[in-house]
């Protein structure tokens, strides 16, 4: 993500169907997108496998993609809807499941810790997709309320509004302790990749 002269994201220009231009929309979206998707789903492996089924995706439609939309709004929404699917496909996954896929506190981890961990990331899943998209790309990647609305083409109302959901619900269900600290891939004792260099063919 780059910033212009007025402190909006900005995309380097995207000429649709090239592929260097794909791989470096990879690359520099690979990251926050699956952190994001991993808020969604709550599970690190399938969090991986959306965003990899989002780019597959959107390297079938990039030959139609309209250059006058920015790419990482496009992206995004693609990721969300995907992400939506998997949730749809596995409502019926429970909470024990989940839990048991982010792993086993590992040795010198403060099993309480780890609880508490887990706990927030099965908050944000069980979250309205969207609403736990924005709170990640507000409080984890950093990105304000106008640059939110922006990469989801909605109102900078209506990512308020959905902020203000997610800290009430997480504040109902996590308690008056929890401190709006969000688990990192380190601390939620999973590991995502931190480099790829190019989307897989489909």
């Amino acid at each position: 993500r780059t910033m212009g002269a007025d402190g909006e994201a900005t995309s380097a220009v995207s000429r649709p169907g090239n592929r260097d231009d794909f791989d470096r929309l990879y690359r520099e979206n690979y990251p926050r997108l699956l952190r994001t998707l991993y808020a969604i789903t709550g599970d690190a492996a399938a969090a991986e496998d959306c965003v990899q089924e989002a780019f597959v995706k959107a390297w079938r439609a990039w030959p139609r993609f309209r250059p006058e939309r920015a790419p990482e709004g496009w992206l995004h929404q693609i990721a969300v809807n995907t992400a939506i699917s998997y949730r749809r496909r596995a409502k019926l996954r429970s909470v024990g499941e989940i839990l048991r896929r982010l792993g086993r506190p590992g040795a010198g981890t403060d099993p309480g810790d780890a609880a508490t961990r887990s706990d927030v990331v099965t908050a944000l899943a069980g979250l309205p997709p969207r609403v736990a998209a924005d709170f990640v790309l507000r409080y984890h990647h950093g990105y304000n309320n106008r640059e939110i609305a922006r990469l989801e083409g909605v109102s900078e109302r209506t990512v308020g509004a959905r902020l203000a959901q997610a800290r009430d619900e997480l504040s109902r269900r996590l308690g008056p302790g929890w401190r709006g600290e969000l688990p990192t891939s380190e601390t939620a004792g999973v590991h995502f990749p931190r480099e790829r260099s190019g989307v897989r063919d489909a």
